[in-house]
């Protein structure tokens, strides 16, 4: 039997009974698989979202989701980050701008908490389709470097080789060379992980592709649009709200990234040969 890599935060070993061929391993086996851990959200001492998610990247993750959800304008309204380990989870406080707490408190009289599920727990519906300015940017990217960094961002996918259990988000430049790869359990996790190590790490993310590994929901593309990126690319099938969107948004949505294969649903003109 080989020998299991060493636990990390992001998972954990468990003792399994292997299913060959129809009939039960005798030998017990260790397996690897991904944490899932409650993940609470506070904005200047505010409770704001509780969801599930991987326990690693936390402040790329908080920082992520506060740029995505409109709750701060950049990097910049950020004062400060604090992890608070829980016996049933962790407590990440951010410290945010005045500015950004006022209107965040605005917001709040409008909507109830959001969990990992992406929208559930949204009160109204002009807060599930919260408007994103059209991305601005636009240079043309060549089929191949979208094709390239799908590959490249599978090969970098470390938890998921460990667990087999969670989904990733990339970021690669216009050659399609991958440049962060963030992951977690949530498809929608993953991506605000990499938005916030985009902004942390001040990348000028709009001139680069968005990969991930999941498919493209409304959401996703909702993310990405806020983050500045013209190209969103998924291993799966996107949703039709997501396209509408995508169209809306100036983003070139891309699905079903299999091989040397896509398909093209948004602004098809940006993607060249």
């Amino acid at each position: 039997m080989p020998t299991p890599p060493p636990s990390r935060p992001d998972f954990a070993q468990v003792q399994v009974t292997r299913v060959r061929g129809g009939a039960l391993v005798p030998e017990v086996e260790t397996d690897s698989v991904a944490e899932e851990t409650p993940v609470a959200l506070e904005f200047n001492g505010i409770s704001h979202a509780t969801m599930l998610a991987t326990p690693a990247d936390l402040e790329d993750f908080a920082v992520g989701f506060a740029l995505s959800e409109g709750i701060i304008d950049g990097v910049s309204d950020v004062r400060g980050i604090d992890l608070l380990p829980q016996c049933d989870g962790i407590v990440v406080q951010l410290e945010i701008s005045t500015a950004c707490e006022v209107r965040l408190k605005s917001r709040r009289r409008a909507m109830a908490g959001r969990t990992g599920c992406g929208l559930c727990g949204v009160e109204t519906l002009p807060e599930v389709l919260r408007p994103v300015a059209p991305v601005t940017n636009g240079a043309p990217v060549r089929i191949q470097a979208v094709l390239a960094a799908m590959r490249d961002m599978r090969a970098r996918q470390a938890l998921h080789d460990i667990t087999g259990a969670t989904h990733a988000a990339g970021w690669a430049g216009a050659d399609g060379a991958v440049a962060l790869v963030r992951e977690d359990v949530g498809r929608h996790n993953a991506l605000d992980k990499l938005i916030g190590a985009l902004a942390r790490q001040a990348v000028h993310a709009g001139d680069g592709i968005v990969v991930v590994s999941s498919r493209a929901s409304f959401e996703m593309v909702q993310k990405t649009a806020a983050a500045g990126v013209a190209v969103l690319a998924s291993v799966s099938a996107p949703t039709a709200l997501a396209i509408r969107l995508a169209r809306d948004a100036n983003v070139s949505l891309l699905g079903f990234l299999r091989g040397d294969d896509a398909t093209l649903y948004s602004h098809p003109q940006r993607i060249i040969s």
